[in-house]
């Protein structure tokens, strides 16, 4: 089996989950899950970042200890995990032994060599970014941008690693991997980012002003730069694991891929002498109205009330189905809910319930046999429905190695549709009122190929709406195979199988209570 290993960006404790943090872990899961289904040996890295100014000060306006507010927090980000049926295999809190032993062996590795020195730092810092800033960093009329909130002029010692000095090994990296990072467009930002001269990366904090983080190995004084530390996660929590690095792929958002992710990682992993990944995939932000959501501005979502609302699957197939990977995309309930009635409740969930309600009615539950011959004109119908899968099931495998998942979603819909509309033209409510033997094979092959059809849509979404496609496997008496890829083609797995009578899937939100 091959090894693929996946993580996300691990949350930062200083606040409560929300819907950028859910839909980096079910997109994730959906890219874990699909590679399970093509037979990988899958291994799903996602955790918390919990040190750092930010974390501190949180924990000291409360009155608590840091590790308590820590503590607290991360239960939110790990109870979120199970609500969203998701399949990581492991869950990292950089306050870990097993964390803070790989990054102080890191630290001491890279000291030994030289690539560590202590030197004076004068200049600004962004308290709410946790990092020094240079003029470059401010607007044409010299202030701040927003993002970094209160900046404060400081001098201080610390320690710097020698970023600046692999500038030119980095660029020669993108250089020869010009598919490191997806989307591409991603990729040449950070080529543009690489073509200003890099500095030294500060990555120590004075135990005077920051207590809480990792101390350095060589020099009980200092504390880890929290980036320096959060980085090594994705490495730390497998370096006991062998076979399983380099990773295969990070997911992570797109406002944390420069430099952190694109610069500073792929640095330090070299440096230290450590294989760099695959790739990275870096998603965009969900957007309200063509507005950021977050807290401060008051339109932040919280996922779990949609999932307690309408179910996880449907939640999960909104956010895969809206978003093209890589691009923003805009959440608001209204849009949700067009997805949810017409595609879901109307589409599939019409054609699961049509399916159980006509084999129950006109072969007593049991799913007959088709009885097809192609020679015959009166079975065109069956022909066009399965030529139309074939198209699909081709680029099924592709779309999702591409991490099309949205396409392939609106592609497996387009065939609902189909597989609805042969129905109406096929009439099977009329056929089980004639007594004509060739309208009795005809009822039963379009029986057959409604409920294959349904099989094949429900196995080419299995990765994305988990839950949904074992309720309907189990209403029709059917077990999937190990093979994913033979799920695809077009059979008679399920003639023979006995049918349940009904499912509800997606029922219809209770209307807005009148004002």
């Amino acid at each position: 089996m091959k090894s693929f290993y996946i993580t996300t960006a691990i949350d930062y404790v200083n606040g409560s989950p929300h819907l950028g943090h859910a839909y980096e872990k079910v997109l994730t899961d959906v890219i874990a899950r699909f590679r399970r289904q093509m037979g990988d040996q899958v291994h799903f890295l996602t955790g918390v970042d919990e040190h750092g100014q930010k974390v501190q000060a949180s924990a000291k306006k409360r009155g608590i200890p840091p590790q308590q507010f820590c503590d607290e927090v991360s239960a939110e980000f790990r109870a979120l995990l199970p609500k969203l049926n998701i399949s990581n295999d492991d869950f990292i809190r950089t306050t870990e032994v097993r964390h803070k032993k790989v990054v102080q062996a890191v630290l001491q590795q890279l000291f030994d060599k030289g690539e560590i020195y202590q030197a004076e730092y004068r200049g600004f810092y962004s308290t709410r970014q946790e990092q020094f800033l240079q003029d470059k960093d401010r607007l044409p009329d010299g202030s701040w941008p927003e993002i970094f909130g209160e900046v404060t002029e400081i001098v201080e010692s610390n320690y710097f690693f020698k970023l600046k000095q692999y500038q030119a090994w980095l660029v020669e990296f993108y250089e020869q991997n010009p598919n490191f990072i997806f989307p591409a467009f991603r990729q040449k930002q950070v080529v543009e980012f690489l073509k200003e001269p890099l500095n030294d990366l500060c990555i120590s904090r004075p135990r005077e002003r920051l207590e809480w983080g990792i101390e350095l190995p060589f020099d009980a004084d200092y504390v880890t730069y929290v980036w320096f530390d959060a980085l090594i996660n994705y490495y730390s929590a497998v370096a006991d694991l062998p076979g399983v690095w380099p990773a295969t792929y990070h997911v992570i958002g797109k406002d944390i891929l420069v430099p952190p992710h694109a610069v500073y990682w792929p640095i330090m992993l070299h440096a230290a002498g450590l294989a760099l990944p695959k790739g990275i995939i870096a998603h965009g932000w969900w957007l309200q109205r063509g507005a950021k959501m977050s807290k401060s501005t008051g339109n932040a979502l919280n996922p779990l009330d949609l999932v307690e609302e309408f179910g996880v699957d449907a939640f999960r197939y909104f956010l895969i189905r809206e978003m093209n990977v890589g691009q923003d995309s805009d959440f608001t309930r209204e849009q949700f809910l067009v997805r949810y009635n017409s595609e879901l409740a109307n589409n599939l969930g019409n054609l699961v319930n049509r399916t159980l309600n006509m084999t129950t009615r006109f072969a007593a539950g049991v799913l007959p046999a088709a009885e097809v011959d192609l020679r015959d004109s009166a079975n065109v119908d069956e022909l066009e429905l399965t030529v139309k899968w074939e198209m699909l099931r081709r680029d099924l495998v592709k779309m999702n190695e591409g991490f099309q998942f949205h396409y392939a979603l609106e592609r497996t819909m387009v065939f609902l549709t189909e597989t609805n509309a042969y129905i109406e033209k096929r009439a099977p409510w009329k056929l089980g009122k004639s007594t004509d033997p060739k309208d009795q094979s005809l009822l039963r092959t379009s029986l057959a190929t409604m409920a294959e059809a349904l099989r094949l849509a429900v196995a080419a979404m299995q990765h994305i709406i988990p839950s949904t496609t074992e309720k309907i496997n189990a209403v029709l008496g059917y077990t999937p195979g190990p093979k994913w890829e033979s799920e695809l083609e077009w059979g008679t797995k399920l003639a023979g199988c006995k049918f349940a009578e009904a499912l509800v899937l997606f029922p219809r939100p209770a209307p807005p209570e009148k004002k």
